[in-house]
């Protein structure tokens, strides 16, 4: 949600159109019920963006009644315009509401355009005062130093992945097939090249195995910035004895009064605050989470290898020879840097 409004803020300066405070899409999954408002500090938000984008909290009288014309350009490929393919339904009908283009190459995007999104996304958008305080007791309760972990193994995850997962409990294989819908894994040859192409999840004993791989010490204090309903943990926990999540760390009923966004929003602020930051996956969280990190001059951040990982052990490597294979395909992803978000807000040199 966050990029995908870095993204609207940058589009309605291309536009020249005022920007509306979005409402969040309802996800009835995760229970969710929480506005913009509630994660972010909206009066904040528009002192910021003054001088890049005009901002209203809600419509003008003559037009709230009027339910937008909606342009959905997430589906779009190729080269997009959104001046020649958005900016006539706007001037036509004066209220739009769009879901960008996520394949739209924002380095297309005029300097006044780019200045507007990097200004939104690594200046004006701040937590909530309330939930701020919460998320920096929950830093400050952390034994230090410590790694931030984004481990994504929940049921809807996996469903969605399409992988084959044999050896699961029987729970969690009924957790998966209540999640999958229509979406049903890939079998056989498919299933093989779809692993291969890095498609599947890590589980959190193959994470474990890499993080012993890169030499990290059954001892370190690892923060769980994860999703409710992570599913074999055990093979995590077995291993690195000292976990820390949010429902360990704040009381009970702080924990419960909270919605899905407030809870990621402070996986949010830990993790472009924690010493390292270690992410199984490549979302859309953990590009936000390494851009900032970079932002901050923070560099300890690294994307564990599904496809390495995926291809090391199809070739039937194990024990000292996949772990060794395992440390030397992570260094050298690390030494390379691998992905982040909105790179074109960060400044382009030469050595």
């Amino acid at each position: 949600m966050r990029r995908d409004f870095c993204d609207g803020v940058g589009i309605a300066r291309l536009l020249n159109a005022t920007l509306v405070l979005p409402k969040f899409e309802v996800a009835s999954y995760w229970n969710e019920s929480s506005g913009f408002a509630d994660v972010y500090d909206v009066d904040y938000f528009i002192e910021q963006m003054n001088g890049f984008v005009k901002v209203v909290k809600q419509l003008p009288p003559e037009i709230a009644s009027k339910e937008p014309v909606h342009v959905d350009c997430s589906k779009r490929k190729g080269q997009f315009d959104y001046i020649e393919s958005v900016l006539p339904s706007l001037l036509e009908h004066k209220y739009i509401s769009i879901t960008p283009a996520a394949s739209q190459r924002r380095d297309r995007y005029p300097l006044y355009a780019k200045a507007a999104l990097c200004q939104a996304c690594y200046k004006a958008l701040r937590l909530t005062r309330s939930l701020e305080t919460k998320a920096s007791q929950l830093l400050d309760a952390i034994p230090k130093p410590f790694m931030s972990l984004h481990l994504r193994f929940e049921p809807d995850m996996v469903a969605y992945s399409q992988c084959q997962y044999p050896g699961l409990s029987p729970t969690s294989m009924k957790a998966i097939e209540a999640a999958q819908i229509d979406r049903k894994p890939w079998t056989g040859e498919l299933a093989r090249i779809w692993r291969l192409r890095g498609k599947c999840p890590l589980t959190p004993n193959e994470t474990a195995l890499i993080l012993k791989s890169l030499s990290i010490s059954p001892t370190t204090n690892i923060y769980l910035a994860a999703g409710d309903g992570l599913m074999e943990i055990e093979g995590l926990t077995d291993v690195y004895t000292n976990i820390f999540t949010k429902s360990s760390l704040l009381s009970g009923e702080d924990f419960m009064n909270m919605h899905g966004n407030t809870k990621a929003a402070l996986d949010y602020y830990v993790s472009i605050n924690s010493d390292s930051y270690v992410a199984t996956y490549f979302g859309n969280m953990d590009k936000m989470v390494s851009a900032m990190r970079a932002f901050k001059g923070l560099y300890k951040t690294l994307f564990l290898s599904r496809k390495g990982f995926a291809e090391l052990t199809s070739k039937g490597l194990e024990g000292k020879e996949l772990m060794q294979e395992l440390w030397k395909l992570h260094r050298d992803d690390f030494v390379n840097g691998r992905g982040s978000a909105l790179p074109e807000c960060f400044c382009e040199f030469k050595l």
